[in-house]
């Protein structure tokens, strides 16, 4: 059988990866999958029994998103970039795998180049007798100095790189609207459409609150506090104007001390009821009427999917544009309607929410075969 590794380095949110996740899922049947997550472990993910999972002594950022910190404080962050990399390199070695895939480097995850460069040189020095992929999301980040930035990013990817996947829907968002130099690179370059989760079953019975029901989630739950501050705050203000119930999700990574003081605020509304985290969030969507969120590209692809009306707060932090380009165009379609800011005031929130429940959200078909598309691409990597 075929090996795989992928590698995953979420700092932050944990968009990348569920994304990353969702592509292996169906790779098992191909390849044997060894799957190297360098992020915060997330409790009661859901991981395929088939993948095999290994945990690098964990690394994230701050939530301005200025510098890396280590999850283990035990060590300090050069103790456990070292210890990264000689277990990257430990790791290719012992398994020799016929894909490589990386996720987002380097468009992203450039501070991760103490890893990545040597694995990248190792590879190279072994005759690329491995082919090497970035798994990139439909919108990059742009930076100050973005011609810099792209000719790095250029010189990185005709270096080691064999194949750019693309998981987005080129008739919608093209990457050359984030990056001017695609036709720079030298390696293929394919969109294999948008990575998203299979839809649940209608018999599925994993919601444990009735409708009607409106969702609040916030991702990862390292930002985006203030969207379900303002949320417990409105909720009493809807308790006799209409029937829903709020079913939060303030993320895994919420530090405890605010999710207790979210909850000890929810607990005073009868019509609020405020958990953690589920790794059943689509299944709440589904019966949603409505979903409150942030606008990260799994929950996005969610949203478009269940068709749910929605309402969704772009993460603008360290001037990323990513959420509020994606955001600002499906508003402009009229498929879900955009939060803005200074629209966090209790009165004005309550009335967005019953105008949103009101209204009925666009349909428009996307490219979703991103998961399957991808097992295609790779599959022939290693076959021609």
């Amino acid at each position: 059988m075929k090996k795989l590794m992928f590698y995953c380095q979420h700092i932050l949110g944990m968009g990348h990866l569920v994304r990353s996740m969702e592509i292996v899922r169906d790779l098992v049947e191909d390849f044997e999958v060894c799957f190297i997550n360098g992020g915060e472990v997330i409790k009661g993910f859901n991981i395929p029994a088939e993948v095999k999972v290994i945990n690098l002594p964990g690394i994230k950022t701050d939530a301005e998103f200025q510098k890396l910190q280590v999850v283990d404080n035990n060590y300090t962050l050069p103790e456990v970039q070292s210890i990264r990399k000689n277990k990257l390199l430990e790791i290719y070695n012992y398994l020799q795998p016929d894909i490589l895939v990386i996720e987002l480097f380097p468009f992203g995850r450039r501070r991760f180049s103490f890893e990545l460069i040597p694995l990248l040189e190792e590879i190279k020095q072994n005759g690329k007798k491995t082919k090497v992929v970035s798994s990139l999301r439909d919108i990059v980040v742009t930076k100050q100095d973005q011609a810099r930035h792209e000719a790095k990013v250029c010189k990185l990817i005709n270096q080691y790189f064999d194949l750019l996947l693309i998981h987005g829907d080129p008739n919608f968002q093209r990457l050359e609207e984030t990056f001017s130099r695609v036709k720079d690179l030298n390696c293929e370059v394919h969109y294999t459409g948008y990575v998203v989760q299979p839809q649940p079953q209608d018999d599925e019975t994993l919601i444990d609150i009735k409708p009607p029901m409106i969702l609040v989630s916030i991702g990862g739950g390292r930002f985006g506090h203030e969207l379900i501050d303002c949320v417990i705050e409105t909720a009493p203000l809807l308790e006799n104007k209409i029937p829903h119930k709020f079913q939060i999700f303030t993320g895994p990574f919420m530090p405890e001390e605010k999710l207790i003081e979210l909850q000890t605020q929810a607990a005073k509304s009868k019509n609020v009821k405020c958990d953690r985290y589920t790794p059943n969030l689509l299944n709440y969507m589904k019966q949603a009427d409505l979903s409150i969120s942030m606008a990260g590209y799994n929950t996005t692809m969610n949203i478009l999917t269940t068709g749910v009306r929605a309402m969704i707060m772009a993460f603008t932090g360290n001037d990323d544009q990513e959420q509020r380009i994606r955001s600002q165009k499906l508003a402009n379609l009229r498929i879900l309607e955009i939060i803005n800011p200074q629209e966090l005031q209790p009165e004005i929130f309550a009335q967005k929410i019953i105008s949103s429940l009101e209204k009925q959200p666009e349909k428009i078909t996307f490219d979703f075969e991103g998961v399957a598309k991808t097992a295609t691409l790779l599959n022939n990597l290693v076959s021609c």
